[in-house]
């Protein structure tokens, strides 16, 4: 306490010496008025007539502006037995508090009690009452007030039209405006301002010329302000030419013209123009704030313009912006989409205080640098948290568990944004569905799809993706069919879609009939993606020759997919010549693809060209490439389980071994050879044995000694599953009565009673 300071009242006495303070002279109370003197009695008392009911209606209003209406009604009755008026302040004061609270049976209280006090009350405070009538949504009482007033000025008229322009009721805006006009009231810039700011939408476009129309016959054709709302209000309804024509012709310009124009250019998909005009503002000395850069590094985002992002980023770090979150975000949108994941987590970083958009913003950029774990570990933190999130963040989550097929934190996912109500009107619902798809829970995936009130092509595509990607080609196709009946245009992905459902289950005529629709019925260019679905169609069908023509003969130079496609059909049909050309057209391409390398050796070694296939290896010892380890995995009870050939890490290592061996004993195939990964005929005991270490096998004995004998086991594989494997699987779900899911690179396995959903066809 010792330290506490003072304030001096008088800073000049500060440090003058005690001796040489000058003397205060003494309070003259008799100056005070005798009415407010605490002597006088009460029957003496007698305030002057311009201060009675001072006290009490100051003490009106402070109860008003506390929000306390319920005192004041209590405090107006005092007021009222003890004959004290209440002022027009007070009245004012107390309606404004009725607007604020939305209160309209005390508005009408006071209503009634100001036309029983008053004969002829003013006319600002009839406004007053107008203004909180239609604040509190009682347009009949406005109605009635408005056409019983004696008198009415501008601010009357504007309180109603504003307030039916901005409830949507357009028509009784412009009615009542066209009424004001006819009394011949003297308009301002700001009722025409206020109008203008509502008309939002192309088909409101006319109505806002034959206000421009109306307001160049007035001396409010050169107003700055006025110009201003009618560029902003042609921005709104989508017409940039007369926005950028009435700019242009300003004499004066200021911030808010260019920045409604700047968002004109954004809007309508013109972004280079608008990095164009920005710079003019930057040469004009125009101000710019937080909305400005927001917008234009929109555009930056937009076309991917890096260079540009980061010398506006460098204008908004000398103004002292970066913190501000309004700036920030769209700085980290703009770095994400440029693939600058380094800059954008730098920008988040220097956010003062990251809304949900900065951070839907992250969680987005770690999905499309495919960072997912990162992107559920912050999803999970501020869920943990209680941060505030957003339907973009489920959506991203909703991919991030679609690329790690984990359904577990998916259906958790989905049901925190059911019970937020954040699930994303068609865009989240569809990347439910496609989450649901690529987990394996194509039943999730139908109830998500039919669960959607009118889907769009997007929620189609990704269903039918979904039941192609499942091995379903005729639902699929049906579901394809029923699209089209609803009157739906079909897009590139969505063919995509129905041409690797065609190729799934070898429907080659109904993939050229579709392949051909593309463009003969719907218009559209075929991609290359279309191509190389149809070359796939052929090489999987045997058709090698076809899919060979089909490359010569496409408008496009062939991607290293086409050519891995012609070489997996090479390798299934026994192609080496065919096979052999696509290899060396595909490592040209792209000499570093180990795919490539491991399908022709896979081709060498089955025609037992072994000196040719030791030359592959050669090859790829020399690039220093390898295979990719073969990796299985399975999730139990919420934690995932992973596998690899003859893992033995696993704690419960003795009881999936034992497994296996009873079910190799099971299940032992009659046949004396067997197939490796690449389909290589070996009788070799040890090869055996790999085969039994196989990664979908170990994750298969371990699904059936941990989970429920009721439930499916679902695993997934980063590598095609083996045929061997493949055998193994059919033949446990026929001797154990289990249903397998197994997702390879490729597509998903349905194992049931003995039979897979491929039919043998992959």
């Amino acid at each position: 306490m010792a330290d506490i300071q003072l304030p001096f009242s008088n800073p000049s006495l500060m440090g003058i010496p005690h001796n040489k303070i000058p003397s205060i002279k003494s309070a003259d109370f008799s100056q005070i008025p005798s009415w407010v003197s605490l002597k006088t009695s009460p029957s003496s008392l007698k305030i002057p007539q311009n201060q009675q009911g001072q006290v009490e209606n100051v003490y009106l209003v402070s109860l008003s502006r506390q929000g306390k209406l319920k005192e004041a009604r209590d405090f107006l009755k005092e007021m009222d037995r003890a004959g004290v008026s209440v002022s027009p302040n007070s009245y004012e004061c107390l309606l404004e508090t009725c607007r604020e609270m939305e209160s309209l049976s005390d508005g009408r209280s006071i209503h009634d009690r100001l036309g029983r006090m008053m004969t002829n009350p003013p006319l600002f405070l009839v406004n007053c009452v107008l203004q909180m009538y239609c604040d509190c949504g009682g347009f009949r009482d406005a109605e009635i007030l408005f056409d019983g007033m004696r008198e009415r000025n501008l601010t009357s008229w504007s309180i109603l039209i504003s307030a039916y322009a901005q409830m949507g009721n357009l028509e009784k805006a412009f009615w009542l405006f066209s009424q004001m006009l006819e009394s011949g009231i003297r308009l301002n810039s700001s009722i025409y301002a206020r109008l203008l700011k509502y008309l939002t939408h192309p088909s409101l476009l006319e109505i806002g010329k034959q206000m421009h129309s109306l307001i160049l016959r007035t001396e409010l054709g050169n107003s700055v302000s006025v110009n201003t709302a009618i560029s902003n209000m042609y921005v709104k309804c989508g017409w940039l030419e007369g926005a950028q024509l009435l700019f242009y012709r300003m004499s004066e310009k200021n911030a808010v013209a260019w920045t409604g124009l700047l968002m004109g250019h954004v809007q309508a998909g013109k972004r280079k123009d608008a990095l164009e005009l920005f710079a003019n503002m930057v040469r004009e000395s125009v101000e710019l704030d937080e909305f400005v850069f927001s917008i234009v590094l929109k555009a930056c985002a937009g076309l991917k313009d890096l260079n540009s992002g980061r010398q506006i980023h460098g204008c908004i770090v000398k103004l002292g912006l970066e913190p501000e979150v309004s700036v920030g975000t769209p700085l980290v949108d703009l770095y994400v989409k440029c693939g600058s994941f380094e800059s954008a987590c730098q920008a988040f970083e220097r956010i003062s205080d990251p809304n949900e958009a900065s951070w839907s913003a992250m969680i987005s950029g770690y999905c499309q640098m495919g960072k997912f774990e990162k992107s559920i570990k912050i999803f999970r933190s501020l869920r943990n948290k209680n941060g505030v999130l957003n339907s973009f963040v489920y959506t991203s989550i909703f991919q991030a568990c679609s690329a790690l097929a984990d359904y577990n934190m998916g259906a958790q996912a989905h049901a925190d944004a059911i019970k937020r109500g954040l699930v994303s009107y068609l865009c989240g619902e569809s990347a439910m569905i496609t989450m649901y798809s690529k987990c394996g829970r194509l039943d999730h995936a139908n109830h998500a799809f039919e669960s959607i009130e009118k889907a769009d092509t997007v929620a189609w595509t990704a269903i039918i993706s979904g039941h192609a990607y499942h091995g379903n080609a005729s639902e699929a196709l049906r579901l394809f069919r029923k699209m089209q009946v609803s009157g739906l245009r079909p897009n590139a992905v969505t063919f995509v879609a129905v041409l690797t459902a065609c190729s799934h289950s070898g429907l080659v005529a109904d993939a050229k009939q579709y392949f051909e629709s593309i463009s003969k019925q719907y218009g559209l260019e075929p991609t290359i993606d279309h191509y190389d679905c149809m070359i796939d169609v052929y090489s999987r069908a045997g058709l090698l020759q076809e899919a060979f023509e089909v490359i010569k003969n496409m408008p496009f130079d062939p991607s290293v997919m086409s050519w891995k496609c012609l070489m997996s059909g090479c390798w299934i049909h026994k192609n080496l010549e065919l096979g052999t050309m696509a290899a060396e057209n595909l490592l040209q391409l792209d000499p570093d693809d180990t795919a490539g390398y491991i399908l022709m050796f896979n081709l060498y070694t089955s025609y037992g060209k072994w000196e040719e296939a030791a030359r592959v290896r050669s090859m790829m010892a020399t690039r220093k490439l390898k295979k990719e380890l073969s990796c299985s995995w399975i999730t139990v009870k919420g934690n995932v389980h992973r596998f690899i050939v003859g893992d033995k890490h696993h704690p419960q290592t003795e009881e999936i071994y034992s497994k296996l061996q009873e079910l190799n004993s099971s299940v032992a195939n009659k046949e004396n050879d067997l197939l490796t990964e690449g389909g290589v005929t070996c009788t070799l005991p040890e090869r055996e044995q790999q085969l039994l270490d196989h990664s979908e096998r170990l994750a298969m004995a371990f699904g059936l000694l941990s989970t429920p004998n009721n439930s499916p086991i679902v695993i997934f594989k980063n590598l095609r599953t083996c045929k061997h494997c493949h055998e193994f699987a059919k033949r446990v779900s026929m001797v154990t009565g289990r249903e397998l899911i197994i997702r390879d690179s490729l597509r998903f396995h349905h194992f049931h009673s003995g039979q897979c959903s491929c039919n043998d066809y992959w």
